[in-house]
């Protein structure tokens, strides 16, 4: 799994890791039996969706957060749209708990303050 961003704020560390394999997504996936976890998908060729990874790249969590490339990560993508029962859109934000969806946005809904009304509402 590749760190793709980190950093350190006054409110804490952001960071994100790219899921590359399925068995990363699925190592992700059993995580949110412990505390729920972001994913993100990101189309590279997308504004909408580099606006959409903006705000999540940049949103402040204890939380972990991963992203899924959907051009180079298809089979990682449909794994993700199979395993929570959630239709496939791009860019797509999902907080995972318990190893189902709890939460997802879509296009220009991934905002920060939907991240952080999402997680509110879930830890």
């Amino acid at each position: 799994m590749k760190t793709v961003y980190s950093r350190s704020t006054g409110k804490g560390k952001i960071y994100m890791n790219e899921l590359k394999t399925i068995e990363e997504w699925q190592d992700a996936l059993r995580q949110s039996d412990e505390h729920p976890v972001f994913v993100l998908k990101h189309s590279s060729t997308c504004p909408i969706s580099a606006a959409g990874y903006e705000a999540f790249r940049g949103y402040v969590t204890d939380l972990p957060k991963y992203m899924v490339v959907v051009q180079t990560g298809k089979d990682i993508s449909k794994q993700i749209a199979d395993d929570l029962g959630v239709r496939h859109e791009s860019p797509q934000a999902i907080l995972i708990k318990g190893g189902k969806a709890a939460w997802h946005a879509s296009h220009y809904d991934i905002q920060q303050e939907n991240l952080q009304m999402a997680e509110q509402q879930n830890t």
